[in-house]
């Protein structure tokens, strides 16, 4: 588990047949009201929490859990999490949100061969992610936790739900899968997915002010170059129709 900033840790996704999503913990430990962000791989979850106790953060203080996005990668290993933390809100997306409590898979696995061959190689029954959703976002709020103070964005194309995170003060952005680190954007062909929605939503993070860039996957920045979003953009535009 790495410090980025004071109030914002990282645990770094451990890949296998599948990638395993970063895990992020925002708030001031002080304040005692912490959020983890994208539990990550079904069979992580462990990992993540051993994680979070190695640097001293009591379980207690994570008050609530935050998903940019449901996909299996970043959401399954919330069946054990919960299990661990069973008091932590669960705050998603509403359009996401709404799915995951109609019992509605496609927006966990977003296509049947790949629910398929998650089920089977972990051993997941049907339904296993229908539950209840504390908080269903909008977009647009300015979430005050942990004595800071994040923007939701909705971004939706990689899937329909997605969210970035976006702390203005420190130039921070957590953008789930939408763009990664590496001129990468996510892929636009699942369920809820869309290129055209993609491309209007990594328009919207080009007019932020990022320093920090924390991905979903793969390396994260902590000093960006400018224009990044942009740059990253002008290279898959001709691929968003």
């Amino acid at each position: 588990m790495k410090k980025i900033i004071d109030g914002l840790y990282f645990i770094a996704g451990r890949d296998e047949m599948i990638p395993d999503s970063h895990t992020y913990i925002i708030g001031d430990p002080s304040s005692k009201d912490l959020t983890m962000i994208d539990p990550g791989l079904y069979g992580k979850g462990e990992y993540k929490i051993n994680s979070i106790q190695k640097i001293g953060i009591e379980l207690s203080d994570i008050k609530r859990i935050i998903m940019t996005h449901t996909h299996f990668d970043h959401i399954s290993a919330i069946l054990e999490v919960q299990k661990i933390i069973p008091w932590a809100e669960l705050w998603i997306h509403r359009s996401e949100a709404e799915l995951i409590e109609e019992g509605d898979e496609r927006a966990v696995y977003g296509m049947d061969m790949f629910q398929n061959i998650c089920q089977m190689e972990y051993k997941i029954k049907s339904k296993s992610f229908k539950m209840t959703i504390d908080r269903k976002l909008e977009g647009g709020e300015i979430l005050n936790i942990g004595n800071m103070q994040w923007q939701v964005i909705h971004i939706p194309g990689h899937s329909l739900g997605s969210i970035g995170l976006y702390h203005s003060s420190e130039k921070i952005l957590i953008p789930g899968d939408v763009i990664y680190s590496d001129y990468a954007i996510g892929r636009f062909d699942l369920f809820g997915a869309d290129g055209k929605t993609l491309k209007e939503s990594l328009k919207k993070l080009s007019a932020l002010d990022i320093k920090i860039l924390l991905p979903g996957h793969n390396q994260i920045i902590t000093n960006l170059e400018q224009n990044y979003v942009s740059k990253t953009l002008r290279q898959w535009e001709s691929y968003l129709l």
